[in-house]
């Protein structure tokens, strides 16, 4: 990357946790010449009861640029996108586009090619597996199989919206993980309890039984050709997968690759939102 969007003021607005996708944009907006400023839940009125309508007026004062993590709904995102036309979506409870960019860099430079790529996600479909089954179906991907326990997949109307795109069956929900599950190219799994929140339900952990990813479970889905596994991290080791299986000893692991191009994702949404690229 070069210094292409000098002087350009990016603001990182952050009001929760992240490892990789702040310190991804940080670095991008650095290496492009930007000016960046941070702002924490601490650093903002919204705090205190500010509407993120009333702070994004505030900040299209001073920024040329939003870069922001609400883990909060959609809709505040969107109230702050009203003052603020470049603002880019770091996560919100619903979507995490900027980890499918970086899945995407992961896979084309692993596989070549993502056309007819068959991907298996395993566990609780949160922001990342939305993302990725949109990835999926608006890219030549053959097919994204979700196996998630009961009450945690896809609802039936996100399945008929996601295969509507291709007009054909791309996504397909299943609730349990059969002894031979249909062969893919890559094993995908998030952390089970989602954005950190609470269960209410104590043994929630006892539901997700049989959807952890193991050496033996990825031998499993490989067909001709093993299978590769993916995760977006931070993972719980030894709960949603083995540290065998994340770190690439037993299988082969684009973990490392995924969480490395975090920062050209980043760098990828400021130069589109620059309109360096369209």
């Amino acid at each position: 990357m070069r210094a292409a969007w000098p002087g350009r003021r990016v603001g990182l607005v952050f009001t929760a946790p992240s490892t990789r996708t702040r310190t991804s944009f940080w670095s991008a907006a650095m290496t492009l010449g930007c000016d960046v400023l941070h702002l924490g839940q601490a650093d903002l009125q919204v705090s205190t009861g500010e509407t993120w309508s009333d702070t994004g007026a505030m900040l299209a004062n001073y920024l040329d640029v939003v870069v922001a993590r609400t883990n909060g709904p959609q809709r505040d995102l969107a109230q702050l996108a009203e003052h603020v036309p470049a603002t880019i979506d770091a996560l919100t409870f619903e979507e995490h586009p900027t980890q499918a960019i970086a899945d995407l860099c992961a896979m084309r430079e692993h596989f070549g090619d993502v056309t007819g790529l068959r991907l298996a996600y395993l566990g609780e479909v949160n922001n990342t597996a939305r993302a990725l089954a949109l990835l999926v179906c608006k890219l030549p991907f053959h097919s994204l199989d979700v196996y998630s326990p009961d009450d945690s997949g896809f609802s039936a109307r996100e399945i008929e919206s996601l295969n509507a795109i291709r007009g054909e069956e791309v996504v397909r929900q299943h609730h349990q993980v059969p002894e031979t599950p249909d062969a893919v190219d890559a094993v995908y799994t998030t952390r089970w309890q989602s954005m950190s929140a609470a269960r209410h339900d104590q043994d929630w952990l006892a539901r997700f039984e049989g959807f952890n990813v193991t050496k033996d479970l990825v031998r499993r889905f490989s067909g001709s050709t093993e299978a590769v596994f993916m995760h977006d991290l931070p993972a719980v080791r030894e709960q949603e997968v083995t540290s065998d299986v994340l770190d690439g000893i037993s299988v082969t692991s684009l973990v490392q690759r995924q969480a490395y191009h975090k920062a050209s994702a980043a760098a990828a949404a400021l130069l589109w939102t620059s309109g360096v690229l369209s």
